[in-house]
C-alpha cells in the first residue's frame, strides 16, 4: 500500500534527522519531492541534495545544514495543504512568513516556487508547505 501524504513524509523525515543532528537523510524519490528539496536548498535551509540508484529504487539524499554552533538551519517545517485539505492562495492573497524569515513554498502553473517568486511572478498555486 502506498503512502498517503509523501509530502508530510519527506518534511518528517528532514525535522525528524535535523532534531537528530544527522548528516544527511534518505528518501524516496519523486519530481515533487525534488523540487521542494531544490527549493530549500536554495534558500539555505538544506547543504546539498543528489539522486541515486539503490536496490533498484530512485533515491533522494538530502544533507543537511547546522549552524556554527551545531544547531539545525530549520526551526521548524510545516504541511499546509494535505490531501485530505487543499489549500490553494492567489498571487495576492500569499502570506509572509515570520516578516520574511521563513520561506513559503508553492506548487504553481510555473513549477514548485517560493512567496516570493509567485509573488514577483503575480501567479498563484497550492500552498504546499513552510520552512523557517
Amino acid at each position: 500500500m502506498g503512502m498517503t501524504d509523501p509530502i508530510a513524509d519527506l518534511l518528517t523525515r528532514i525535522r525528524n534527522a535535523a532534531q537528530a543532528r544527522k548528516e544527511q537523510v534518505d528518501v524516496p524519490w519523486s519530481r515533487m519531492k525534488s523540487r521542494i528539496v531544490e527549493v530549500l536548498t536554495a534558500e539555505g535551509f538544506l547543504k546539498e541534495h543528489s539522486s541515486i540508484e539503490q536496490d533498484g529504487r530512485r533515491i533522494l539524499r538530502v544533507w543537511l545544514k547546522y549552524d556554527p554552533q551545531n544547531r539545525p538551519v530549520i526551526n521548524g517545517l510545516s504541511r499546509i495543504s494535505k490531501p485530505s485539505l487543499r489549500v490553494y492562495v492567489r498571487a495576492t492573497e500569499i502570506p509572509t512568513l515570520r516578516a520574511g524569515l521563513g520561506v513559503n513554498i508553492l506548487s504553481t502553473p510555473d513549477g514548485v516556487l517560493t512567496d516570493r517568486e509567485a509573488r514577483k511572478r503575480n501567479v498563484g498555486g497550492e500552498f504546499l508547505c513552510s520552512a523557517w
